[in-house]
């Protein structure tokens, strides 16, 4: 069972991944990102989430050396971008990227979108920079299941990680199933229906375990095996995010939860986008 911050599943390689993480998707640069990600790390987080196209690098990298805990106790992932996929182009992106994070090595690069035609050569790019050591883990962000066979079908790593959305109006019953039966970490962006959290179900539950709707989303992440990683600049929501660890939702409120699926997204459909 979960019951603390520093709780962690084990990826298929062995590497170990906070169930619970700050995503900065949004955040600006400088001030903005550096306090969120030192109030996060006060507060017990040990994984933080960025990318190249969120232009925050630099200060969550500042955040990170002010913060004060050492670099290995930290779990740091970004993403490539999609104008920067294929195969040389990732390893530039990559150097980019750890050069604004002032970090040696990554704990996990992602491939950001499937990228029609490009998404396999961006992969042997990843395979390389785990192979050499640059990163100690690898994955894809938004990866629907036949994505993920056509990588799988010729690639020599697995992915460890799938970021996708999912929150209990997007449950991604068939990529979950997928994720499970291949030894894939599913992760969840955009946990909190960027602040859609006005369902009766939730409200409800809420009042049932003396919490907010948000930490009953949350803690129903953790209980169906989801990674989760929301997103806030504000100190005391970022330690509310955090506030999950001392309840359990019973069985049949994680079902009840689980059926509010209605494959509504709020982000792009990974089918279908055009950026």
């Amino acid at each position: 069972m979960i019951q603390h911050i520093a709780d962690s599943t084990t990826l298929h390689n062995g590497v170990k991944m906070p169930w619970l993480g700050l995503g900065v998707w949004k955040t600006k640069d400088g001030e903005e990102v550096i306090h969120a990600v030192k109030s996060a790390i006060q507060s017990g987080y040990r994984s933080i989430d960025t990318a190249a196209v969120y232009g925050n690098e630099e200060g969550v990298g500042t955040g990170i050396k002010e913060s004060g805990v050492p670099r290995e106790q930290l779990f740091i992932t970004s993403k490539v971008w999609n104008a920067d996929q294929g195969y040389d182009s990732t390893l530039r992106a990559f150097e980019e990227s750890r050069k604004r994070l002032g970090l040696e090595v990554l704990d996990l690069y992602l491939v950001h979108w499937p990228v029609k035609g490009k998404y396999k050569e961006t992969w042997r790019a990843l395979e390389k920079l785990y192979k050499d050591g640059a990163v100690r883990a690898i994955g894809v962000s938004n990866f629907q299941v036949h994505h993920l066979k056509d990588l799988m079908s010729d690639s020599e790593v697995v992915p460890m990680v799938n970021q996708v959305e999912y929150h209990p109006l997007l449950t991604q019953q068939e990529v979950r199933a997928f994720c499970q039966a291949n030894q894939i970490q599913m992760e969840a962006w955009s946990p909190l229906m960027q602040g859609n959290l006005d369902q009766p179900l939730l409200t409800a539950l809420a009042a049932k375990y003396a919490k907010t709707p948000a930490q009953i989303v949350l803690r129903w992440d953790l209980q169906n095996g989801v990674v989760t990683i929301p997103k806030s600049v504000n100190e005391n929501r970022i330690r509310e995010n955090a506030d999950i660890f001392d309840f359990t939702l019973a069985e049949d409120d994680v079902e009840s939860i689980n059926s509010l699926n209605k494959n509504h997204r709020y982000g792009a459909d990974p089918d279908n986008f055009n950026f």
